[in-house]
């Protein structure tokens, strides 16, 4: 085999390890399915808790406070998805954010088992649901893109732009964490695994900002370098609303 031959041949062989663009079609379908139901099914049976509409009630009666059959089924759907992303991993091509995905999804179950251990549930729920609805979002961008549907995808990445700004930084830490951190010592006496799961969810909080300010970074260099059209400027608003975990959407 000559030289251009053998260059060939590498390049074909390293294309087979890459997923198709219809196995990333299917599998951000899937997702975008998933977190479409989760979602919609766990604002359905929050809409009517009282700790949506009033988060001290997520700490009023601690650790006296019943559990029903439709939070139950709403934290086992939550922890077999991730249970599934996290084995299905294994066996699926992989990626180059393979240890990354592995990680955060071994820290999302870590998060839920211990706030089901420690019948902190109500708060879970409402963590759960403000990660959720962003989700949806990113993963129809990604499927409408797969398909070639760029105008499509533009439109449904600018209301994920709003959306994950308000939800990951905005309600995430001036609603939840604040609950946590200052009016949940006010309503209970403070135990040590409480202060365990309050640390993993600044943990997370501090994630988003560093997260964040490395997108903000890269969208500055590109606005500097001049390439300011209307495909550029669709792909800086991919990258501001991409997490590091996410990244794989823009280089793969």
């Amino acid at each position: 085999m000559t030289e251009r031959q053998v260059e060939r041949w590498w390049r074909l062989r390293r294309s087979q390890d890459k997923p198709s663009t219809l196995v990333k079609f299917c599998e951000n379908m899937w997702r975008f399915t998933f977190y479409l139901y989760n979602f919609s099914y766990g604002l359905f049976i929050l809409w009517e808790k009282e700790w949506l509409w009033d988060i001290d009630q997520c700490y009023i009666g601690y650790p006296h406070q019943g559990l029903t059959n439709d939070i139950w089924w709403y934290y086992m759907i939550s922890a077999a998805f991730y249970w599934a992303l996290t084995f299905s991993q294994f066996w699926d091509v992989r990626r180059k954010d393979f240890w990354q995905m592995f990680v955060h999804h071994i820290a999302t179950i870590l998060l839920l088992s211990f706030s089901w251990v420690c019948n902190l549930h109500r708060i879970g729920t409402l963590v759960l649901l403000v990660h959720d609805c962003a989700d949806i979002f990113l993963d129809a961008a990604k499927a409408a893109k797969y398909a070639n549907y760029q105008r499509l995808c533009d439109s449904i990445f600018a209301g994920f732009t709003v959306l994950w700004i308000v939800s990951r930084l905005v309600v995430y830490p001036f609603y939840i964490i604040w609950s946590t951190s200052i009016r949940a010592p006010m309503l209970l006496p403070m135990f040590p695994a409480y202060y365990i799961f309050n640390s993993l969810l600044c943990l997370l909080l501090g994630l988003h900002m560093v997260w964040t300010w490395l997108i903000l970074q890269v969208a500055y260099k590109a606005i500097s370098a001049g390439q300011v059209n209307y495909s550029s400027f669709s792909k800086i608003s991919y990258i501001f609303c991409l997490s590091s975990l996410e990244y794989r959407f823009l280089t793969t």
